[in-house]
């Protein structure tokens, strides 16, 4: 009977875990299917202001005295690092914290000997990982996912340009979870800043282009310096976004598997509970048939 109770005390554990995984299933499709409706609308946006500075800076000319374009002998380094608040998310943040620690290892590893590498973390897994080991974190956001939006976002790259602008770094890259589908979510690393002119005068080149005269006022420097903080800011906010559906879509998946296996962990502890019950009763009825037999014996 001790062996029947222990495989009653595990289906009952399992059943609630199974229970738990479910529910947090259905909220991570609820959050899902949100995050994705936001980086799906997003994206026209962006290519379409990426469009407009793509032609307005087809003259070299309009796109210089930018501080965002300045390139400079790469000798501090900031990295941004953009996890989750929480686990349970399949390999989400210890594929980041992984190409992180690559990125370090084979990119900036004499920029962090000399102690000329920080790193800011969004998002509370990143940040308790890399706290811990020691790295110089700059910049601690916990917390931003739970209300994601476009104003929570400003305080952060607005940080990060001013700190570019006043050459307290030479280069920021930024390593996120970019969100492709449900099953795939591509890691990604990208130089933030500088921006290079090259990239602005030659993107977007492989589609055709109107022959469209326009009339610039302001002239096309003074749009361009306003447009290029405005094209970092949502670049810098599609970023978050990508890195949110790839989350919740990590964690659906994630929690997806944990109740496919729950059940067949039950499966399998049903089945065990049945022979086990199936041998006990086999015992009971041959110790009372052995037993009748010898009283039997006995008159």
């Amino acid at each position: 009977m001790g062996n029947l109770k222990e495989i009653r005390n595990r289906i009952k554990a399992v059943k609630s875990t199974q229970q738990i995984t479910k529910a947090m299933k259905m909220v991570a499709a609820s959050k899902f299917k949100k995050a994705q409706d936001s980086i799906t609308q997003i994206r026209p946006y962006v290519n379409k202001l990426q469009e407009i500075l793509t032609n307005l800076s087809q003259n070299a000319d309009a796109v210089e005295g930018s501080p965002y374009l300045v390139q400079r002998p790469v000798n501090k380094v900031l990295l941004v690092v953009i996890t989750a608040d929480r686990g349970l998310c399949g390999a989400f943040n210890s594929s980041i914290i992984k190409l992180t620690l690559q990125i370090i290892q084979e990119k900036y590893k004499i920029q962090y000997e000399k102690g000329n590498l920080h790193l800011v973390c969004v998002g509370k897994k990143g940040n308790d990982y890399f706290t811990r080991r020691n790295y110089k974190v700059v910049g601690q956001y916990p917390g931003i996912f739970q209300k994601i939006s476009f104003d929570t976002a400003i305080p952060i790259v607005d940080k990060i340009m001013e700190d570019f602008a006043a050459e307290k770094y030479d280069l920021v890259e930024i390593v996120y979870n970019q969100f492709k589908n449900v099953i795939t979510q591509l890691r990604i690393s990208e130089t933030f800043l500088p921006i290079q002119a090259e990239q602005i005068l030659t993107q977007n080149t492989s589609k055709p282009k109107a022959n469209t005269d326009y009339i610039f006022e302001p002239s096309p420097e003074t749009i361009i310096k306003d447009l290029i903080p405005k094209s970092l800011k949502i670049r810098f906010y599609k970023a978050l976004l990508d890195s949110n559906a790839a989350e919740q879509a990590s964690r659906m998946t994630a929690m997806d598997t944990a109740t496919e296996n729950a059940a067949e962990l039950l499966y399998q502890l049903n089945l065990n509970y049945n022979r086990a019950r199936q041998a006990s009763i086999t015992t009971e009825l041959t110790e009372i048939v052995s037993g009748a037999e010898a009283l039997a014996a006995g008159e």
